[in-house]
């Protein structure tokens, strides 16, 4: 049994005070390169709860073939198996497409908890092309998680550039969550080189014919 809890349609209990990072993605496949994403922003920005939303589809990427929503939340919850991460499918309730529509929604059903935003490296180099995303950068702080070949991230991406002055040095990472925005950080350190495109691509060489187990 999975110590993560699956909250299908709705959003995880919270109380008052509390300290939540919102890790969304498509999860597909989920993986332990984002489970190290999760666990390093729960601990490093001292966070009480991970919620890893689980979203319908990426506005940016192709769709056709995406597993159900079910499937990613189960998959999720298994991967991730920590009794501070809990799972949802809220955006598909919400009627959302886009983060900072997400966001819209989430604020408004959790007030006085304070959010993070949390994302892998690999988005902040694209993070300029999401809609609404100098709106995002200035209504939630955000934690970037180094990934491998995106450490020079902050230093060429267009939002980075956009918003050096926000930036927060990691040894006050910590009070990131109830800093006033903008406000952002990127944190160093150990890196998972897994992806869900690399495991995509090699269950696909898996199923092949000449590369199957007679």
């Amino acid at each position: 049994m999975t110590r993560s809890r699956i909250y299908s349609s709705g959003l995880p209990p919270v109380s008052p005070g509390m300290k939540v990072g919102l890790y969304g993605g498509s999860f597909n496949p989920a993986h332990d390169g984002h489970r190290h994403v999760a666990i390093t922003a729960l601990r490093r920005l001292g966070l009480d709860r991970i919620w890893c939303l689980v979203t319908p589809g990426n506005p940016l990427k192709d769709i056709s073939a995406l597993p159900t929503l079910e499937t990613r939340l189960s998959g999720t919850a298994q991967v991730m198996n920590h009794p501070k991460i809990d799972i949802t499918g809220a955006e598909k309730k919400a009627g959302t497409r886009y983060t900072a529509e997400t966001l819209d929604w989430i604020q408004l059903r959790t007030r006085g908890i304070d959010l993070v935003w949390v994302m892998g490296a690999d988005n902040l180099k694209q993070f300029h092309k999401w809609q609404r995303w100098q709106d995002i950068l200035t209504r939630i702080p955000v934690a970037i998680i180094d990934r491998p070949g995106y450490s020079l991230s902050p230093l060429y991406a267009t939002a980075a550039h956009h918003f050096a002055h926000a930036r927060i040095p990691s040894h006050r990472e910590k009070a990131l969550a109830t800093m006033a925005c903008p406000a952002w950080t990127f944190l160093y350190g150990p890196r998972s080189n897994l992806s869900s495109t690399a495991l995509r691509q090699s269950a696909k060489i898996q199923l092949t014919p000449d590369k199957q187990v007679p």
